[in-house]
C-alpha cells in the first residue's frame, strides 16, 4: 500500500489531483474554524467548556460532530454541509413523486445539471432557515443546552440587534454556498466525491479531542476498550460494503449491418447494503424532533407526557428509543431501496438490448426475479444497519449515560467514514491501474 501511494504522488496528474484536494480541504477546515462576525468566540469557548465540564450533552452534538465543530462554534462554515445532504435526499425522493423530476432523470447529463440546479436552490433555502434556526437557539442559549445564560453569545453592540443577527444568517447562508462549490471543485478536479470527502473530514476532524474526553471521563481502560471496538465494528463495517449478489447477465449476438455484436457475459451488482448510510440519517432525523420539542421546555419543570418523551424518546439508551431506531432503520431501508432500484425498468432495458438473466425469461419474469432476489438481500442489509447503529447504545447503558451524546463513534459516522474511505481507495486504485501500477487493495 505504501508503494502505491508513492506510485500515486510520482505520478503527475495524480499528484496534482490529490494536491488539490488537499488544499480544498484546508481551506475548508479554515473556513470551519473562523467565527462569524459579531459572535463572542471567548464566551463560545467557555460554553463549551461549560458543556464538557457538565456532561450536557446536547441534541445538537451530533451535528456538531458532521460539522467538524462548527456549529456549536457559529463559525462561517457552521452549517457544513448537511444543507446540500438535506436538499439531494429531497430532490432524490421528489424524482418518485413528480414526473417532471423523473423525465429529467431519465434525460441523461443535461437531466442531471438541471437537478443538480435544483439542489443547489433548495440548499440555499435550507441553509437560511437552519442558519435562523441555530442563530436563535444560540440567543435563548438552548444550542448550549441552557449552560452559559450568563455568557451571552451575541453581544450587544452599537449596531441594532436585527443588523448583526441579519449578518450572522447571511454569514451562515454564504458559507453553505462556499462549502458546497468546494465539494464540487474536489468532485470535479480532486479524487473522489467531494460532499463526502468534506463529511468525512469533518467526523475525523473531531475524532481526536472527543476521543479523549472519553479518556479524561472513564479512564485508559474503558478508553482502549472503546478503541478495540470501534476497530471491530470497522472490520465488520468493511466486510459487509463490500458484499454482494452477483446477478448473471447474458447478451445475444445481433447482427448489425455486416458485424456480430452482443454474445458477452456480465452482472448486476446488488450489494447487501442497497441504501447506504441514508435509513441511518433518516432515523436519527426522526428521533431528533422529539429531542428538539423538549427545547422550548424548562427542563426542571416536565409534565407527564413531557417527562415520558424525555425518558423514552430522548434517551439514546432507553429501551424503547433503541427498538424504535433499529424499526425505523429496517422500514427505510425497504422504503429508500425500493425508489432508488426499479426492477421493472432494469429488466425492460436488459430486454432492449438483449440481454437476459440465464434461465429466466425476458420482460416481466425477469423484473419479478429481480425483485425476488432485491427483497431477499435488503433484510440482512436492513438488520445490518439497524445492528451498527445501536450497538453504540447497548455498550453506553453501562456507563455513563450523559457521555453518550458526545460519543463520536456512533453507527453514523463510523458508516460515513468507512464508505468515504473505501470509495476514496477505489478511485485512487482505477486511476494507478489504468498507468499499471499497483493498487492499494491487493
Amino acid at each position: 500500500m505504501l508503494s502505491a501511494f508513492i506510485s500515486a504522488f510520482r505520478t503527475p496528474d495524480l499528484r496534482k489531483k490529490l494536491l488539490f484536494t488537499v488544499g480544498i480541504i484546508a481551506v475548508y477546515r479554515l473556513g470551519a474554524t473562523l467565527p462569524s462576525p459579531g459572535v463572542s468566540y471567548g464566551n463560545v469557548q467557555k460554553c463549551m467548556d461549560l458543556m464538557a465540564n457538565n456532561n450536557a450533552g446536547g441534541v445538537f452534538n451530533l451535528l456538531n460532530l458532521f460539522s467538524g465543530g462548527a456549529l456549536l462554534s457559529l463559525s462561517v462554515f457552521a452549517l457544513g454541509i448537511m444543507p446540500y445532504i438535506t436538499a439531494s435526499i429531497i430532490l432524490q425522493l421528489l424524482t418518485v413523486v413528480i414526473p417532471r423530476l423523473e423525465q429529467l432523470r431519465k434525460e441523461g447529463q443535461a437531466g442531471q445539471a438541471k437537478i443538480t440546479q435544483y439542489t443547489r436552490y433548495l440548499t440555499l433555502g435550507l441553509g437560511i432557515l437552519q442558519a435562523s434556526a441555530f442563530v436563535a437557539l444560540a440567543r435563548s442559549g438552548q444550542l448550549f443546552n441552557n449552560q452559559c445564560d450568563q455568557f451571552p453569545i451575541v453581544p450587544n453592540t452599537a449596531l441594532p440587534t436585527w443588523v448583526t443577527l441579519v449578518a450572522l444568517v447571511v454569514t451562515m447562508t454564504a458559507g453553505t454556498g462556499v462549502v458546497m462549490w468546494l465539494g464540487e471543485l474536489i468532485t470535479d478536479r480532486g479524487v473522489g466525491n467531494g460532499m463526502s470527502v468534506l463529511i468525512f473530514t469533518s467526523i475525523m476532524a473531531r475524532l481526536p479531542s472527543e476521543g479523549w474526553q472519553i479518556k479524561i471521563s472513564q479512564g485508559w481502560w474503558k478508553f482502549f476498550l472503546v478503541i478495540a471496538l470501534v476497530l471491530l465494528i470497522i472490520f465488520f463495517v468493511v466486510f459487509i460494503e463490500q458484499a454482494q449478489r452477483r446477478i448473471p447477465v447474458q447478451y445475444a449476438k445481433r447482427m448489425i449491418g455486416r458485424r456480430m455484436y452482443g454474445g458477452t457475459s456480465t452482472y448486476i451488482p446488488l450489494k447487501v447494503n442497497q441504501a447506504g448510510v441514508i435509513p441511518v440519517i433518516f432515523g436519527s432525523s426522526l428521533l431528533y424532533l422529539p429531542a428538539l420539542l423538549l427545547q422550548f421546555y424548562d427542563r426542571n419543570n416536565l409534565n407527564g407526557w413531557q417527562s415520558w418523551i424525555q425518558n423514552n424518546l430522548v434517551d439514546p439508551t432507553s429501551y424503547i428509543y433503541i427498538t424504535l431506531y433499529f424499526l425505523l432503520i429496517i422500514f427505510f431501508t425497504y422504503f429508500y431501496v425500493s425508489i432508488t432500484f426499479n426492477p421493472t425498468e432494469v429488466a425492460d432495458n436488459m430486454k432492449k438490448y438483449g440481454g437476459f438473466v440465464p434461465g429466466i425469461r425476458p420482460g416481466k419474469p425477469t423484473a419479478e426475479y429481480l425483485d425476488f432476489i432485491l427483497s431477499r438481500i435488503t433484510l440482512p442489509g436492513a438488520l445490518y444497519l439497524g445492528v451498527i447503529s445501536i450497538l453504540p447504545s447497548f455498550f453506553f447503558i453501562w456507563l455513563d449515560r450523559q457521555q453518550y451524546m458526545n460519543f463520536p463513534f456512533g453507527g453514523t459516522a463510523v458508516l460515513i467514514m468507512v464508505g468515504v474511505g473505501l470509495e476514496t481507495v477505489k478511485q485512487i486504485e482505477s486511476q494507478l491501474m489504468q498507468r499499471n501500477y499497483e493498487g492499494f487493495l491487493r
